[in-house]
């Protein structure tokens, strides 16, 4: 089969496409078609070299969400047979013509979505609703605030507070992401050229503390923050794209009775995959299915241009979710 290789850590050039062998599925697993995937930040990461894949997947075939249809199944998979259109996360290997997933892990795509729909939406909608919905228990009428807005899991965390009745807000470092924004329910937001200071934060929340925060930032945009969120406010650590380290106010957090919650998805043991996985099938995939929700498709690349969709995810100029066209 075609796929994806990191020849070596670096830029887009260490990118091959080649033929490496097809995966069989396994016990409890299935053999997935893919016809579409899409590239996150945590790609380009493994690209150069920072982010290894874990135990178990390709090292050097990289894609952590995909849209395909079931080809075979392994023993003991009862759950899904040949030609059922699925959608999933996976831990690398996403980005080739097939790869293998524990039947558990894959969701049905609703009849009303293309493949390259389905594709842009498992790993910025099950991070946003696993940290959104069921970590800040976000509730309707609140308050949140959502720092890279113009991100694909920030417009997914939009939507998911949209419809959860719950009034979101958004940072970004461009107007033109939160004019877009705008156009999909946020109720107003603030450019952030450089990194955000507690005065920024005390600005955000002139008219009232945000009662949830989703931050994938990291960095300085930690503190502010802290200076934003109303009492017993929860804030979501989800990226570091401004910093990995922050300095925050100790004080502040104390006198709040903050609530500081990390998460990730890739990291976590296979039935925690599955749990977080099946709440999202049940909760989230019904609201595409009936037009509540929708995909938000920055662009779309073939498999051999996978430079290029490297190339404009590094450009910061994206808004919503880069896919990778298979077959």
């Amino acid at each position: 089969m075609r796929a994806v290789v990191i020849s070596r850590p670096g830029g887009p050039e260490a990118l091959e496409v080649c033929e490496v062998p097809k995966p069989a599925a396994r016990f409890g697993e299935v053999l997935v078609r893919v016809h579409a995937c899409a590239l996150n930040r945590a790609d380009l990461l493994q690209r150069r070299g920072h982010y290894p894949a874990p135990p178990g997947v390709p090292a050097d075939i990289p894609g952590m969400e995909f849209a395909g249809e079931v080809e075979a199944v392994g023993d003991d998979a009862r759950l899904w047979r040949p030609g059922q259109r699925v959608m999933g996360l996976i831990g690398g290997g996403a980005q080739a013509e097939y790869l293998v997933a524990h039947e558990r892990t894959l969701a049905a795509i609703p009849d009303n979505l293309s493949w390259e729909q389905a594709a842009s939406i498992p790993e910025v909608f099950i991070t946003a609703h696993d940290a959104l919905w069921v970590q800040a228990a976000l509730r309707p009428g609140e308050r949140v605030l959502i720092h890279a807005i113009g991100s694909g899991v920030g417009l997914a965390a939009l939507q998911l507070a949209r419809a959860m009745q719950a009034i979101p807000y958004g940072t970004s470092r461009t107007a033109d992401k939160l004019e877009q924004a705008q156009k999909l329910g946020m109720e107003a937001g603030w450019v952030v050229p450089n990194s955000p200071t507690a005065q920024d934060g005390r600005r955000w929340s002139a008219s009232g503390g945000f009662d949830a925060i989703i931050d994938l930032a990291g960095g300085a945009y930690v503190n502010a923050s802290l200076q934003a969120l109303a009492p017993r406010g929860r804030v979501m650590l989800i990226g570091t794209l401004a910093g990995a380290k922050a300095e925050i106010d100790l004080g502040m957090a104390l006198s709040k009775r903050a609530h500081l919650i990390g998460t990730v998805l890739r990291a976590r043991a296979l039935e925690e995959k599955i749990a977080v996985t099946q709440r999202f099938a049940r909760e989230v995939l019904p609201l595409f299915a009936n037009g509540v929700l929708q995909t938000v498709i920055d662009s779309t690349f073939n498999l051999d241009e996978i430079r290029q969709a490297h190339e404009r995810m590094e450009s910061n100029q994206s808004f919503g979710k880069i896919v990778i066209r298979i077959a």
